[in-house]
């Protein structure tokens, strides 16, 4: 069995970034500061920060990561490697509602293959997008920590476990 080359192009795409860097009010530097006065090490606050530029942006674009790398003294691929570590971060924009089904072994083998089906079928997207009127996004995210209540999936920061058919469909039209 002979092995293909790696296609390094594929391994890795660029992002475009823009000559923009995100600013901020002067309640959220503040806030910003606070919590770089907690850390010895600025680069310790990296999370914490992701999490405000998150919110006030929506997500973690460009400009905002941009803001990041120069606030924190970094380089902008240190940015990037933390960001697309943890689910938690969104690099593009999400819904009012984001749906995270698990997709770890208790939730699979209990049926969150269908769970996600029946919400793609529900939303009228697929995994990873978003509803044209941004209500919804869909995501499959790896252990949510709730094996024994598997299927499950989570709201924004609500956990919904137990999950049939009939719960996810009284779910998703209480949110509509």
């Amino acid at each position: 069995m002979s092995q293909q080359p790696i296609n390094i192009q594929r391994l890795s795409q660029p992002v475009q970034m823009p000559d923009e860097i995100a600013t901020f009010s002067p309640k959220v530097e503040a806030e910003i500061d606070r919590h770089l006065a907690k850390y010895p090490v600025m680069r310790s606050a990296i999370l914490p920060l992701m999490f405000i530029v998150q919110r006030e942006r929506g997500y973690l674009d460009p400009p905002g990561v941009s803001y990041l790398a120069k606030r924190l003294n970094l380089r902008i691929t240190d940015i990037w490697e933390v960001a697309t570590f943890y689910s938690m971060l969104h690099l593009k924009p999400i819904g009012k509602y984001h749906i995270q089904v698990c997709k770890t072994l208790s939730c699979k083998l209990l049926g969150s293959d269908k769970i996600t089906q029946l919400c793609v079928k529900k939303l009228g997207i697929k995994v990873g997008e978003m509803t044209a009127d941004g209500r919804f996004s869909l995501s499959e995210v790896e252990c949510l920590g709730s094996c024994g209540t598997a299927p499950m999936f989570q709201i924004n920061f609500d956990y919904h476990e137990n999950l049939t058919a009939e719960k996810v469909d009284q779910i998703l039209e209480s949110l509509a």
